[in-house]
């Protein structure tokens, strides 16, 4: 496997869209414990609509151990896949002008709801794709990866979503990508790894994270190329709940 094959087609042209569109919300999406919404976006530049998931910065409830800011963390966690080359976060950027005020848009993935990390696990043509999020989550600390956060789009594609969670600065890890411990990393992982270290950190990422939380990443992806292995849970309690 090879970073290509984790490459979907034209991002830039959907940054663009989502950046520079018309929105429009059609509603509150249920479950989630902060304010998110489709909203449809009509680019600037013609073409059809298409829909995209905002969630406004004022529909933040405050957590009392992480700071405020999930729309940025939404943003970083896209331009940490991105930086990787393995773009297995859809299309995300910040929209000041959102009709809710400030906040993140994420490009909506038309996805087969029937399937999340449990079920894909199955299927061992998925595994390389889930062990680049498992190295994803180890690297960006993603303190919330449930198995419903791990989509299966209509492209074939892996994906993930609800990354409002991570780079804090100090290890929260809780995710259900286990399955791999004890594995090798494979050789493209770590050259992909070795390589946001030896480039440093793009702009487009860091100006999303504090001080602390661009050191913190740094040693975590360091730690990932030493290890040498995907880490054991040997506590029990990097698990997040509930499971999916």
């Amino acid at each position: 496997m090879s970073a290509d094959e984790l490459t979907p087609a034209d991002p830039a042209a959907v940054e663009a869209a989502l950046l520079e569109g018309e929105l429009t919300l059609l509603g509150r999406m249920p479950w989630g414990s902060n304010g998110t919404f489709l909203c449809e976006v009509t680019a600037a530049a013609g073409g059809p609509p298409r829909r995209a998931v905002y969630k406004p910065r004022g529909a933040e409830r405050p957590l009392w151990d992480f700071p405020a800011g999930l729309d940025r963390r939404e943003v970083a966690a896209y331009e940490l896949s991105r930086a990787l080359g393995w773009d297995l976060v859809p299309v995300t950027v910040l929209r000041e002008d959102g009709p809710l005020g400030p906040g993140s848009l994420q490009d909506f993935v038309d996805a087969d709801f029937e399937q999340h990390y449990f079920t894909l696990l199955e299927d061992e043509a998925h595994h390389d794709a889930l062990r680049a999020m498992c190295a994803f989550d180890l690297i960006g600390n993603n303190t919330d990866r449930k198995g419903g956060h791990v989509l299966l789009g209509r492209d074939g594609r892996i994906y993930g979503i609800d990354h409002g969670l991570m780079f804090h600065h100090e290890f929260k890890l809780r995710t259900v990508v286990w399955d791999f411990a004890g594995e090798p990393i494979p050789s493209w992982i770590r050259e992909a790894a070795i390589r946001l270290l030896d480039d440093g950190l793009p702009d487009r990422l860091a100006r999303h994270l504090d001080a602390l939380e661009r050191d913190a990443l740094c040693t975590r992806t360091r730690a990932l190329v030493a290890a040498q292995t995907f880490p054991v849970d040997e506590t029990g309690h990097c698990y997040p709940w509930p499971l999916v």
